[in-house]
Order: C-alpha cells, then sequence, then structure tokens
C-alpha cells in the first residue's frame, strides 16, 4: 500500500471514530426520518422476551431488535474493524448462566459511501441467548440486564452510535 493510500487510510478512520465516539445510553425510539435523527438509538427499538429457564432445561432468549425504515445497522461481524459491529452484552446475575450471542446472518448492501458491500441487519431481526439456571439459581422471577451497542446508518452517512439498555424477564423454575 502506497504511503498516501495507508494516510488517506488513517484520516478516514479518525474521522469515522471522531464523529462515533460518543456513547449515547438512552431508550428506544423510532419514527424519525434521516434528517432528524442524532442517535443510532432514535431508529432502533430492542424488546426482550419472557423466558422460563430450569437446570434440566436451557432455553434460547431472544432480543429482538426492530430497525426504522431507510436505516440499517452493522452485522456481527462488521465488515471493517473500523466499523461498529452490532453487540449483545449481559450484567451478570447469579445463578444464570449465559451463553454466546447468536447473531442472524447479515444482508450484504452496496451503499455510496463504501466501495464494497457492507454486512448489515435491517427491519426486524432476533439476536439469541442461551440461558441455563445454574444449582445456586434461586426459584422466582429475575431480570437479567442486557446492553445492545448498534451504529445506524441511512444511505448517505452513519450516526452516532449508542448502547440501548433492556432487560430479559426470566422466571427460574
Amino acid at each position: 500500500m502506497s504511503r498516501s493510500l495507508r494516510l488517506a487510510s488513517c484520516l478516514f478512520l479518525a474521522i469515522v471514530t471522531a464523529a462515533c465516539s460518543k456513547d449515547v445510553r438512552t431508550g428506544n425510539g423510532g419514527g424519525l426520518g434521516p434528517g432528524q435523527v442524532s442517535s443510532s438509538a432514535q431508529v432502533v427499538k430492542v424488546t426482550a422476551v419472557p423466558v422460563n429457564v430450569s437446570q434440566s432445561s436451557p432455553v434460547d432468549a431472544v432480543i429482538a431488535l426492530s430497525i426504522s425504515p431507510g436505516f440499517h445497522i452493522n452485522a456481527n461481524p462488521a465488515t471493517f474493524p473500523y466499523l461498529i459491529a452490532t453487540e449483545v452484552t449481559t450484567e451478570g446475575v447469579e445463578g444464570i448462566h449465559v451463553g454466546t450471542p447468536v447473531y442472524p446472518d447479515a444482508i450484504k448492501r452496496k451503499f455510496q459511501f463504501a466501495e464494497v458491500p457492507l454486512a448489515v441487519y435491517e427491519g426486524e431481526l432476533p439476536i439469541k441467548l442461551n440461558l441455563r439456571a445454574e444449582a445456586n439459581a434461586s426459584t422466582g422471577r429475575m431480570s437479567l440486564p442486557v446492553n445492545v451497542r448498534v451504529q445506524a446508518c441511512d444511505e448517505e452517512q452513519c450516526f452516532p452510535p449508542a448502547t440501548i439498555r433492556t432487560a430479559i424477564p426470566v422466571t427460574v423454575k
């Protein structure tokens, strides 16, 4: 790679990183047009489906993402390292073992701001988390905190990423 191409690539990465450094911790939103968006949380709605779990039968909990029409989010894994991939993380709850998130297959789309098709998610998509009650789990209802990190884009630009918080209602039997 030539020195000028490396310099241009580094400059591009620095601009993208600076534009995406804000971490907005906010709730769900939606229904806005591209000109009205200031954060990815405005165009991505996150919901968690309640589950019943036991030691003998692990279950897949579902985190459902709903992306407003005209927008997309980066897939996991993202096409390039400098793109912010969609990522689900959980905060520990005693007695519940949480498996690795299972992300859906990405859609490959070509956008005017990228030279190659990008791996993205659009519309409605489920992200699965395998849950199992451990031997020390108390029976009853609890809440498993979940953080969903997304970066939404439209046809021309990407918006500051956001971490959207939700919780999976879990009943241990």
